[in-house]
């Protein structure tokens, strides 16, 4: 029996899934150094955290962004939640998540995802979304009801959100901010002068505004955000990004290498070395962040759990210095 959902699916499977970048040239997918390749996904606790994903009809940016931790990851149960669909109604150029007209908000998820993070055991989750420019609020308030359900269901979970923009939505990001998460988190992607080419539909100045009104609505709130490295950007920039965070009180940054999803994507212009990586993570502390994670294949939400317990003991230490 065929069911409305299966045809769904299937017409979904069936469209192009980066439907805007179907004229672009193709651009040349360089040979990754040895430093960037992992191995392919398939143990038991993997396959048993996918299960659990589907059996509650939950979509992760660890799959939907093609993540090259997601075999690590899932094989200790730990899964960033993308809610609100698996359509952006953005088109960044380095991004692998389905782009074109989302589907209306699933009432059941901020349950389904709660249901899902207490059976994983969770200790600390990350819950992040597709842009939702449709949205009279960009999606704020379901943020707001995935958190709170979230605290109902697995009550000794901390969580951080991994959100968008919210440009143009006005009071989006104090309805996220006032539902109280341990960590907001909102990466800036890239240095500003590639933000034309790379992440088009954002304006990094608004992007680091997010961050700031974030830390001036509470202060005891941890704020995090990243970079992506290896598209073309110059070592003094990604040096004033870090200056430009700081400046709006963020506490923690990661920094990783951009990895090209297809041939429609942008390029990558040069595989970034782990010296290089080192050297950033010595100069962002050496500027004031309580927490750095530079490295090729540090993502958002890399091991952000043991990240969040380290992050409250750097606090801890630079009050009591």
């Amino acid at each position: 029996m065929v069911t409305i959902l299966d045809t769904v699916s299937k017409a979904k499977q069936e469209r192009p899934r980066h439907p805007e970048k179907l004229g672009n040239p193709d651009t040349p997918l360089l040979r990754k150094p040895s430093w960037i390749r992992v191995k392919a996904p398939g143990s038991p606790v993997y396959n048993e955290t996918r299960a659990i994903m589907r059996e509650n009809g939950l979509h992760t940016v660890c799959e939907e962004a093609g993540c090259p931790n997601i075999g690590e990851c899932w094989s200790k149960k730990h899964a960033t939640m993308m809610i609100m669909g698996d359509t952006c109604t953005r088109a960044c150029a380095f991004c692998n998540v389905r782009t074109g007209q989302p589907e209306p908000l699933d009432a059941s998820e901020p349950e389904n995802v709660g249901r899902a993070v207490s059976k994983l055991g969770l200790n600390h989750v990350v819950i992040t979304s597709v842009d939702r420019d449709d949205l009279e609020d960009g999606g704020a308030t379901h943020f707001a009801k995935v958190i709170a359900a979230t605290r109902k269901l697995s009550p000794g979970t901390t969580i951080e959100v991994l959100t968008p923009d919210f440009l143009r939505k006005d009071g989006a990001i104090e309805t996220v901010a006032d539902a109280k998460p341990d960590v907001f988190n909102h990466n800036l992607e890239t240095v500003p002068s590639l933000y034309i080419s790379i992440r088009p539909g954002a304006r990094y100045f608004h992007s680091l505004r997010l961050l700031q009104q974030v830390k001036e609505r509470d202060t005891s709130m941890f704020t995090k955000s990243g970079i992506m490295v290896g598209l073309g950007e110059e070592r003094h920039e990604v040096l004033q990004v870090m200056d430009d965070l700081r400046a709006a009180n963020v506490d923690f940054l990661t920094i990783g290498q951009y990895l090209q999803p297809t041939r429609k994507h942008a390029a990558v212009e040069r595989f970034v070395t782990p010296d290089e990586f080192k050297a950033y993570e010595r100069m962002a502390y050496g500027k004031g962040f309580l927490l750095v994670s530079s490295s090729p294949l540090t993502r958002s939400s890399y091991h952000a759990g043991d990240d969040f317990a380290r992050l409250r003991d750097a606090r801890t230490s630079s009050m009591a210095g």
